[in-house]
């Protein structure tokens, strides 16, 4: 049982740290593309959708699809992270509640 908890907690921790490197080079492509066209916002704004399409979206109309692009890796990354660092602290949490059993 010890064996397969650990399995998982390490087949968990380098899922996570694959996606990350995943995904950071998916945001870091997606926001080049922004510099270079000179779109700038703020956190605020992708955490709040109609902040973003009452304020950000009419600046920039012709880069909406690229912005929009940008929000939802980022939305993505955060909400995998999350749960897998969860997967990692439950397994861990029952591997070591097993190891002092």
């Amino acid at each position: 049982m010890e064996n397969t908890l650990l399995f998982l907690v390490i087949a968990a921790f380098l899922a996570m740290l694959f996606l990350n490197i995943y995904f950071r080079a998916k945001v870091l492509r997606a926001y080049k593309k922004l510099v270079q066209a000179g779109v700038e916002f703020e956190a605020s704004h992708f955490l709040n959708p109609k902040k973003m399409e009452a304020e950000i979206y009419p600046k920039y109309p012709h880069m909406k699809e690229e912005i929009a692009t940008f929000v939802q890796y980022i939305q993505r990354s955060v909400q995998m992270a999350t749960v897998l660092i969860a997967l990692i602290t439950l397994f861990g949490g029952i591997l070591m509640y097993y190891r002092n059993s």
